[in-house]
């Protein structure tokens, strides 16, 4: 269990961080900026838990808040050995899992998209939309580690299907699709001012 009694140490005031192992690195390396960008994407998921409040949308977006720290708990355990262990926590394939499940429940209740949308159509959906974005710089920031540092292949998964279920979420947001926004291609080339 995590017990903070002070929140502020000291010890980044050279510029590092620590992780699990108990190395340094500086607080611009590329596993920081992945763990960052992890955080960044828990905090948009937050604003959309907090739209989805009184919806049934709330719980599995506050349990994948809970597997996001998860996720950044492995990206901070340095190492090429991803199995779980009460010392060391690693991401899961279950956890992509229960995602696809997740997508696949909402994907029922939305049509076939006929056009790609753009990030909208309702405040929540343009909430759960920005999560989205955020979630794939996360992705980004943990392939570009990965090309250098071993990194969990079912952290790497999870990140990857987590995109793909808010995607779907903020359709479902929009009146199941109804309120999505299509993208017209090229709809305003030929329009003056």
């Amino acid at each position: 269990m995590v017990k903070l009694n002070k929140i502020y140490t000291r010890t980044g005031d050279d510029g590092t961080t620590g992780l699990v192992d108990g190395s340094r690195l500086p607080k611009h390396a590329a596993r920081m900026e992945a763990i960052g960008a992890v955080d960044e994407a828990n905090s948009a998921i937050g604003l959309a838990v907090v739209a989805l409040a009184d919806s049934v949308h709330a719980k599995p977006l506050t349990r994948i808040q809970n597997d996001l720290f998860d996720l950044g708990a492995d990206l901070a355990t340095p190492g090429t050995d991803f199995a779980p262990s009460e010392m060391v926590l690693r991401m899961v394939a279950s956890q992509a899992t229960w995602l696809e499940g997740q997508i696949d429940a909402l994907n029922e209740g939305v049509p076939p998209l006929t056009s790609f949308i753009l990030p909208g159509g309702s405040e929540d959906a343009a909430r759960v939309h920005i999560a989205r974005a955020s979630v794939r710089k996360a992705e980004r920031a943990m392939t570009a580690l990965a090309e250098a540092d071993p990194v969990n292949p079912a952290a790497l998964a999870y990140v990857n299907r987590l995109s793909d279920y808010l995607f779907v979420l903020a359709r479902a947001v929009n009146a199941a699709g109804a309120g999505d926004v299509l993208w017209v291609p090229g709809a305003s080339r030929d329009q003056a001012g």
